[in-house]
């Protein structure tokens, strides 16, 4: 008489169930995890955005100290030339003034509150840099980026049109030396995040330390956005 097929008991089956289940687990899992060397891809953003023809920047606090002289937005374009046109937001007479900024050829121009027309200025009178230097590569956030030591790695996300980007979190820190060239008067250590593209774009900069003298640690972040951008930049 002939048996009948024996079905193979559950025990039997799990390691096979297991095996199958492994390489999809993988799949799903680890797809956006990056697997390069923190530091390397601090290395290739340097690159990237050292060699941009042009961005748009913008800087902002909340929470600049009290009495200060300092920064609390800046946002416009800055280009390879180097130069910048933008504006820049800085405490006035109780109040927080928007002053419209012209960098070019080493000489910064802004429409000062209270006066008619253009007038050179030095920015470091009011607590800022020349904006057209912030994209220099050594001295502004390109020479930032490959001046950040204790590298690590954070979470990975989805993000920017259509959610088509893989966008990386890379924390350390900074000297104060560095900074320097985006704040004058920083000084210290700075804690540092980026947010990275998966094509080296850096797309974000949150820096937290002491920007100016006799004041608290603060946060500024920093938007980068519009790589390849081109615009000329003429004096006023």
């Amino acid at each position: 008489m002939t048996r009948p097929a024996r079905l193979p008991s559950a025990r039997a089956a799990l390691p096979a169930l297991l095996l199958a289940l492994v390489p999809l687990a993988a799949c799903s899992g680890d797809s956006d995890a990056p697997t390069e060397d923190p530091e390397v891809v601090l290395a290739e953003a340097q690159e990237v955005l050292a060699s941009t023809s042009g961005l748009r920047l913008s800087l902002t606090t909340d929470d600049l100290p009290q009495g200060v002289t300092g920064v609390t937005r800046a946002e416009g374009v800055a280009t390879a030339a180097p130069a910048f046109d933008g504006v820049i937001e800085v405490p006035f007479a109780g109040s927080e003034v928007e002053v419209p900024v012209i960098s070019v050829d080493g000489t910064v121009y802004a429409q000062i509150p209270l006066t008619v027309g253009w007038s050179e200025v030095d920015p470091a009178e009011y607590g800022a840099p020349d904006p057209a230097a912030l994209v220099d590569p050594r001295t502004g956030f390109p020479g930032l980026l490959t001046s950040t030591y204790g590298v690590q790695v954070g979470d990975s996300v989805r993000g920017g049109e259509g959610n088509r980007e893989v966008l990386t979190e890379y924390s350390g820190t900074v000297p104060g030396e560095a900074v320097a060239g985006i704040i004058p008067t920083a000084v210290g250590e700075f804690d540092v995040t980026y947010t990275i593209t998966d094509d080296a774009e850096v797309r974000e900069v949150v820096m937290t330390g002491a920007f100016y003298p006799d004041a608290d640690r603060m946060t500024y972040t920093v938007g980068l956005d519009d790589y390849g951008l081109e615009q000329e930049i003429t004096a006023p």
